[in-house]
């Protein structure tokens, strides 16, 4: 088994914490996008980012000095979004770095797809983004199916924790015999399932802990996960879905 996950916008660097142990496997394209970068004007480059002058100024200065292979912080302590926080890396033991290390995968529209400790320096590239890279018109073309087939080296079991944006690099390239299981955290609102972002990003850094502490590898026990008050909804869910949802007094709580 496999799990994707979406990256994060907020990086930090971290080169003192833990070591890393590998460069990302698509480094090359990489190389490729990073020179596509520095070749556009400050205008065009936050266009891009769609982002304020100064995130837009901070992320040209990294341009400017970016080195792909040295200085670099393992991807799995690098991202700071709340997906991350409630994943709590930073007090993973021993043997769930291990874990995570062999079945967590990491979508980037900068890099492609990482291993928690793969090495890498803070940038700023949503998969979303409309970059012409060698032919491609955006970023989901300039991946194509690379990033499944390697996923698809790998296992025949892919659990999805990633954002749509993410996922759509991974799952338009898939067929049997590989499984592709999406996990979906929402509340139940007239007998539709609604999901909330932040909730869904919560849970979703809760769900790789939760895998991780308990070193599962079979995706029929994902069911008993019961953290942040979700239960698995079984009405919900089919072989492709796993749809967890918050106890009614909890979101009633909550509002």
């Amino acid at each position: 088994m496999r799990i994707i996950i979406s990256p994060a916008k907020k990086m930090n660097a971290d080169t003192d914490t833990l070591p890393c142990r590998d460069l990302p496997r698509f480094l090359p394209r990489t190389q490729r996008l990073l020179e596509a970068l520095r070749a556009m004007d400050a205008d065009g480059l936050k266009r891009l980012w769609k982002c304020s002058d100064q995130i837009a100024a901070q992320n040209i200065r990294r341009l400017e000095t970016m080195d792909l292979q040295n200085h670099l912080t393992p991807a799995l302590l690098s991202y700071e979004g709340i997906q991350y926080q409630y994943m709590a890396p930073g007090v993973f033991t021993a043997g769930e770095y291990r874990y995570v290390q062999e079945h967590l995968r990491i979508l980037s529209g900068f890099y492609g797809l990482l291993r928690p400790f793969d090495g890498v320096t803070p940038y700023r590239l949503e998969m979303q983004a409309k970059l012409a890279v060698d032919g491609a018109r955006d970023l989901y073309a300039f991946w194509g199916d690379s990033l499944a087939r390697q996923l698809c080296g790998e296992t025949d079991c892919i659990l999805n924790l990633a954002s749509k944006e993410y996922s759509l690099c991974v799952s338009p390239y898939l067929a049997p015999p590989v499984r592709f299981l999406t996990c979906v955290f929402g509340e139940e609102r007239d007998g539709r399932v609604l999901e909330k972002g932040t909730m869904c990003k919560m849970a979703r850094g809760e769900m790789v802990r939760y895998l991780a502490e308990y070193h599962i590898t079979d995706p029929a026990a994902i069911r008993d996960f019961d953290r942040l008050d979700y239960r698995y909804a079984p009405q919900y869910s089919d072989e492709r879905t796993y749809v967890f949802l918050r106890s009614p007094s909890s979101v009633h709580g909550r509002n």
